[in-house]
């Protein structure tokens, strides 16, 4: 009689996890979560040769909050946002990626770690990129390789989302104006000269 029961209970769990299906739920966290995620470049339109900065921004209702691209405590590496820059083209992404400077701190006894960073509210990221010397003028769009998004409530953490992000921008008419020294080497090594 007990087999009877369990194989019966079996059948009536895989049943059930067959109708609600894993990606319907993950996707209504993302609709309650998140109010808005938007990239953009700053100026959205620049000569060859200079420097913009691209930010990207994740917006979340109350009650959720994100996570940095990168924790201090290695014991939270798995609790980060994952973004993927393109190769480059018209646009060449230098120097490293920044996480929001707005963050809170708490400490996960359980998990052992001690210093978990969190970002409730609004999240800012943001990287530098010089516009490739060798490019023509005209509209372009910028688009991210990958951004995957980790969002929590107090009581759950969501299974990760890949959210499609573009940027427009636009390169002027012009000589190209020297690029700035910090990022010389970047760019040159990006765009192949000796």
């Amino acid at each position: 009689m007990t087999r009877v029961y369990l194989v019966a209970f079996a059948m009536t769990v895989a049943a059930l996890l067959a109708v609600v299906p894993g990606s319907a739920i993950a996707q209504k966290w993302y609709e309650k979560a998140v109010k808005k995620v938007e990239g953009r470049f700053t100026p959205a339109e620049a000569k060859p040769g200079q420097t913009v900065t691209f930010t990207l921004t994740v917006e979340l209702n109350d009650g959720y909050h994100t996570y940095p691209l990168v924790q201090p405590d290695k014991k939270a590496d798995s609790m980060v946002n994952v973004i993927k820059f393109p190769t480059a083209d018209r646009l060449i992404f230098v120097g490293k990626p920044e996480d929001p400077k707005d963050f809170a701190t708490k400490e996960e006894p359980d998990l052992g770690i001690k210093e978990l960073r969190y970002c409730p509210g609004t999240a800012v990221y943001t990287r530098k990129a010089v516009v490739s010397p060798k490019t023509l003028a005209g509209a372009t769009t910028v688009k991210l390789t990958t951004f995957s998004l980790s969002v929590c409530d107090k009581n759950n953490c969501f299974p990760a989302k890949n959210v499609p992000i573009e940027a427009a921008f636009k390169v002027l008419d012009g000589p190209a104006v020297p690029v700035e020294k910090a990022y010389a080497d970047e760019v040159t090594k990006a765009i192949g000269e000796k």
